[in-house]
């Protein structure tokens, strides 16, 4: 199992998009399943979040803690 990790504004628009194939990232691994999300107030820290569990770490605390 991959996991795509990614923020957005609109979670349904999003998973509507993956769902439908328009997002390159994971349009060869349809069908998708959202397993969690998790919602953040300011969008520079959730971009950070986002930058930080694409890390080498941040593989490694997504892989132990979701």
């Amino acid at each position: 199992m991959r996991y795509y990790i990614g923020c957005t504004d609109d979670l349904k628009e999003r998973i509507d998009r993956h769902r439908n194939g328009q997002v390159p990232a994971t349009k060869n691994r349809l069908p998708i399943e959202l397993d969690f999300y998790i919602v953040m107030k300011d969008k520079y820290k959730a971009f950070e979040f986002e930058q930080y569990l694409k890390s080498g770490s941040g593989r490694a605390f997504a892989k132990k803690h979701f």
